[in-house]
């Protein structure tokens, strides 16, 4: 192969294609890029690494002659950039197979994988690694608040990596996490998801028995046990197998959930065994699933319990994973990725646990390949009971679903009507904000969930709120007089009454 300098990734804002750009540039590669969808948080982690991003597909933007174009898997065969790569004889590879050819290497890979969690798994088990001063090197699909970076290449043995299931490529249409060459596996989870390559749960299944048997014998597995898929696939292990969850016979398990603003305490439980108090800076018992998940995988990699409960207390989070974008007036407004209707259901409930007092407002935008689709319809239901008012949008680009199966977000507001909840169907970002304009209180909570940019709909309304608040009248506050010559002012500043005179 001949010596790679130069590399173009069409569809470099991808979160997975935009992380290996940040890769290959620290390695010292020349990269550029393009896409149609630019947006952060990707968007503004590219433009600070100084890597230029061409707005839109063409043959122009490979007039450079990259030794190696990395292909992202939303491309079509017919994407006029990736036509002219192939008519130019460029290298040509998917961001898999180049993350694995210039990245993995030797080192031991730990891989994450699961329908959810994955990314918020991934970057917990990354930090507590790196709290450790283990340097691992790792590859996250979001961006870890810690680092402040979904990538690193470290100097230690270890990379840790995010396996998505969802197809390599148009050209290699297998699962990402068949390229990662596993040491040490994960599986966080195991539902129905992406019914758009995989028509059944079987064929997911199918998929992750692959992902099982790449492992060597003198790997490792962990496998949540909370998912009934997950125990079908794990028997497929020829290394040693761990099982972790929130029930009964998992070896390593939670009790004791305390949840607060802060976060959420549990206890820790291996076998039978009590093995101490541990807290981390999140809510939702998804979230301590989580933990466990990481906690397995860094006692195999040698950290101990003390070492594991430090990192996993000073986790920072993950930008777009129950992420506080704004504060004003009293009112939290918070960015999550959830669609799938498991995530969902635990992210609300996650967060009613955390503000069990506020009220707490759910926003959905349809917007990945399988929740525009009609395959979870009846199943979004139950994932909204726990909020006190419901908002869907309207699907994505519903004029590219096909026929037949686009999902129909006023039915589900019907069907949420009669479960009993407080829902309403309005189809765009702006619609939603004149709602919060109107109707939002102090003391409320806003979780908007989507795995776009969703008009920005997060931004918008933390700019209304910061603008109601300056526009309110202010009322003059009344001066009480107490019995020691103090003035208060409304139950604030306090100043002698002689100041006051003297003011006058």
């Amino acid at each position: 192969m001949r010596e790679i300098k130069k590399v173009h990734l069409t569809a470099i804002c991808g979160m997975g294609m935009g992380t290996l750009a940040g890769l290959l540039k620290s390695a010292g590669y020349e990269v550029t890029g393009s896409d149609e969808n630019v947006y952060p948080p990707m968007s503004t982690q590219l433009q600070s690494l100084g890597i230029d991003i061409m707005t839109g597909y063409s043959p122009d933007n490979l007039t450079h002659h990259p030794d190696l174009v990395i292909v992202g898997n939303t491309c079509k065969e017919s994407n006029p950039e990736v036509q002219a790569a192939f008519a130019m004889g460029l290298n040509i590879m998917s961001f898999p197979q180049a993350l694995a050819e210039y990245f993995i290497q030797d080192r031991i890979a730990m891989v994450v994988t699961g329908t959810h969690g994955k990314t918020t798994t991934t970057s917990l088990t990354a930090w507590v690694l790196a709290h450790a001063s283990l340097d691992p090197s790792f590859f996250i699909g979001g961006i870890a608040k810690n680092f402040n970076s979904s990538f690193h290449q470290g100097a230690g043995r270890h990379i840790v990596i995010e396996g998505d299931e969802y197809n390599t490529a148009f050209f290699n249409k297998v699962p990402k996490f068949t390229h990662y060459r596993p040491t040490m596996g994960l599986i966080n989870s195991l539902e129905f998801d992406h019914g758009d390559i995989y028509p059944t749960l079987e064929h997911i299944k199918t998929a992750f028995r692959g992902f099982v048997k790449q492992i060597p014998t003198h790997g490792f597995l962990a496998v949540c046990t909370d998912f009934p898929a997950a125990r079908d696939v794990m028997h497929d292990a020829r290394c040693t197998l761990e099982t972790y969850g929130m029930n009964g016979d998992a070896k390593w398990t939670a009790r004791d959930l305390v949840a607060s603003e802060d976060g959420t305490t549990y206890t820790l439980v291996c076998g039978r065994e009590e093995m101490g108090t541990f807290f981390i800076p999140m809510c939702g018992r998804h979230n301590v699933q989580n933990a466990l998940g990481a906690t397995v995988l860094c006692v195999q990699a040698g950290l101990s319990l003390e070492q594991i409960r430090q990192g996993l207390a000073t986790f920072g989070g993950v930008r777009r994973r129950q992420d506080v974008r704004g504060i004003v007036d009293n009112v939290v407004v918070i960015d999550d990725f959830a669609h799938h209707p498991t995530k969902v259901r635990e992210t609300v409930k996650g967060l009613k646990s955390r503000y069990p007092t506020r009220r707490l407002w759910a926003i959905f935008e349809p917007r990945t390949a399988s929740s525009r689709r009609d395959f979870f319809q009846k199943d979004y239901i139950n994932s909204f009971l726990d909020a006190d008012r419901v908002v869907v949008a309207d699907v994505f680009h519903p004029e590219q679903i096909e026929p037949g199966r686009l999902f129909n977000s006023p039915q589900l507001v019907e069907d949420l009507l009669e479960a009993g909840k407080d829902a309403c169907f309005l189809p765009t970002a702006d619609d939603i904000v004149t709602l919060f304009r109107r109707e939002l209180q102090a003391g409320d909570v806003v979780l908007v969930m989507s795995n776009g940019a969703f008009d920005g709909i997060l931004d918008k309304t933390v700019g209304m709120l910061e603008e109601r608040l300056k526009s309110r009248p202010h009322p003059v506050q009344p001066l009480t007089l107490s019995v020691d010559g103090v003035l208060s002012l409304n139950g604030g500043s306090r100043v002698k009454a002689v100041e006051v005179r003297k003011a006058v």
